[in-house]
């Protein structure tokens, strides 16, 4: 109104009156045309806000489900290589009671320091390759001599986040199913690296290895063709989506060779 005002002031010499006919048209067309302009404006960003205000639940929303699959997850796992890591104990209590007892200590303080913590959704690469350590120490207890491993972190990844237990599952399928069958044993070699923008674990053994049907039934997921490997892959595929990927299979010279690929933070 006062911007109609002002230019029928200007135009018509100084009167600062509104009158006629036209005049009132038109300032009815202006009013309508400003209502309508705040109805539709109003409008629209009501709309994005709304639609904003849903998608944040909806994503709240997976976001929990995810957490809560990932949570079953691991406490499938845990007890899975608690059971393996008795069964293992109960051998050595017949055949060789003094290393059933060292390796008994040993479990004790790992569970200590894994059942005990808090069941965090990421933890640092390190952390990781920390109990993987523990775990390793605890299975020399076991085998002795037969079980040789290394651990290469380099300082720079020892900060990335990773899911906890993820590397745990392919460790133990090395050992259970690659250098216990073995007579002299064998190694394992956990090596991580940076390739671009993908953190690339290797789980290296030089175990008995795998044959083909083997290898089919692991891609096939097929049912009790590898409990940790189809483990693995649900839980990256829950947290990365297809940017996280598990690669499985024989060694040239022997043993397996499992890649995880992890998209760096």
């Amino acid at each position: 109104y006062a911007g109609s005002a002002l230019g029928d002031w200007l135009i018509g010499g100084g009167s600062g009156a509104i009158t006629g006919t036209e005049s009132q048209h038109d300032q009815r067309v202006s009013l309508a045309i400003t209502v309508l302009t705040g109805v539709l404006g109003s409008y629209f960003f009501y709309s994005r806000g709304h639609s904003s205000a849903l998608a944040a639940r909806v994503s709240a929303a997976e976001r929990d489900a995810s957490e809560a699959r990932l949570k079953l997850l691991e406490t499938q796992l845990e007890p899975h290589m608690l059971f393996n890591t008795l069964a293992n104990l109960r051998v050595l209590i017949a055949t060789d009671p003094p290393r059933a007892v060292a390796m008994l200590d040993r479990l004790n303080n790992y569970l200590r320091a894994t059942l005990s913590a808090s069941r965090a959704l990421a933890h640092p690469l390190a952390d990781e390759f920390e109990r993987l350590g523990d775990y390793l120490a605890l299975m020399s207890v076991r085998m002795g001599e037969r079980l040789r491993f290394r651990l290469e972190l380099p300082p720079e990844l020892a900060g990335q986040q990773v899911p906890p237990l993820i590397l745990q599952p392919l460790v133990e399928n090395s050992i259970r199913h690659g250098l216990e069958p073995k007579v002299e044993g064998g190694e394992v070699v956990v090596r991580a690296q940076r390739e671009g923008p993908v953190l690339r674990i290797e789980v290296i053994d030089t175990g008995v290895g795998i044959d083909d049907a083997q290898l089919r039934a692991m891609a096939a997921d097929e049912a009790g063709a590898s409990f940790g490997l189809s483990h693995v892959r649900e839980r990256l595929a829950t947290v990365y989506g297809t940017r996280g990927q598990l690669e499985f299979g024989a060694q040239p010279g022997g043993g397996t060779r499992a890649i995880v690929h992890i998209p760096l933070q």
